[in-house]
């Protein structure tokens, strides 16, 4: 997930399942953007900010895979999620 905040709040979930590229699977503005960074919250999904990144997914198609220039940066993201959810709690 990757979210921008100002001026307008924008942002992109991707999916990752280990078979080809991430792909989009929800983009918008304002109150939709509002949505997808409220369902994230709530599952408990990774929101990286990006306002770089933000911008050039919402250019992309629901269900595209993302461009292989944004491999290297989406892998960083994605490698930075899975570290944050094996690191052991200090409960």
């Amino acid at each position: 997930m990757i979210k921008k905040t100002e001026p307008y709040e924008k942002a992109v979930a991707l999916n990752y399942d280990h078979q080809g590229a991430p792909r989009v699977t929800a983009k918008g503005q304002g109150l939709i953007a509002e949505q997808i960074i409220r369902l994230a919250h709530e599952n408990d999904v990774h929101i990286h900010e990006s306002p770089e990144l933000v911008e050039v997914l919402l250019r992309l198609e629901l269900g595209d895979e993302i461009p292989e220039s944004l491999y290297r940066a989406i892998a960083e993201v994605i490698a930075f999620t899975y570290r944050l959810k094996n690191e052991p709690s200090s409960d």
